[in-house]
């Protein structure tokens, strides 16, 4: 698969290194050009530097790793290089107290979709700090870590779920894109858990079996 990243940050960077190790043909795309060249060399694997609007173009997929109050503005300004796409987006708009940015409003991943409407957007691995993504695979107790995934195109998302299983986890539907926000919303209350009070936020959900209450004979 050809696979644009848009951004040079940790997140493009641990990402795209799982999917040019699984055989998939990579162009990130920056501003800063020099930054761009550094990161895919860093990559290696035929890694290729580009601008923005060049890596929109090459991706069957792309990935949206850009801050969340700038992902709409860059979105459609790339809006007819990623016509008919699918565009992943990690993004959290977490801000100051861990408080989720768009309660009052669209998911940030809906706030895509409308800078660019024929842009299939897939919201994925926005649950993970990058250090998680780094690991290889990200398996915890033999088990492989799940990721949700929101999105309304079922080609898109069986794009997706292959670049899910290609980082060693395990893709788990996550229903539609107006889902995303519940998501978003998780990374919220998870980040503000593990970061505010240490706490371990896996601990607060039961085991499947007893999701629905203890079974009784």
């Amino acid at each position: 698969m050809r696979i644009g990243v848009l951004g040079t940050g940790n997140m493009a960077e641990a990402l795209a290194t799982h999917w040019i190790r699984a055989g998939h043909d990579v162009a990130v795309g920056g501003r800063d050009a020099d930054r761009t060249q550094r990161l895919a060399a860093r990559l290696g694997g035929g890694a290729k530097a580009a601008g923005l609007r060049e890596a929109a173009a090459f991706g069957d997929a792309v990935l949206a790793a850009l801050p969340f109050d700038a992902g709409a503005e860059v979105v459609r300004e790339l809006r007819t290089a990623l016509e008919g796409k699918a565009l992943i987006d990690c993004s959290n708009p977490v801000g100051p107290g861990f408080r989720l940015l768009t309660r009052d409003g669209r998911s940030a991943a809906e706030r895509l979709a409308d800078a660019a409407p024929g842009v299939h957007v897939v919201k994925a691995f926005n649950l993970c700090h990058e250090d998680v993504w780094r690991m290889a695979p990200p398996v915890f107790d033999g088990r492989p870590l799940a990721v949700p995934v929101c999105g309304d195109d079922e080609p898109s998302l069986a794009r997706v779920r292959r670049l899910v299983r290609d980082t060693g986890c395990e893709p788990v539907p996550g229903g539609g894109l107006e889902r995303a926000g519940l998501l978003e919303a998780t990374a919220a209350l998870f980040i503000g858990l593990w970061v505010g009070e240490g706490a371990d936020a896996q601990a607060i959900a039961p085991p499947l079996a007893y999701a629905a209450g203890p079974a009784r004979g």
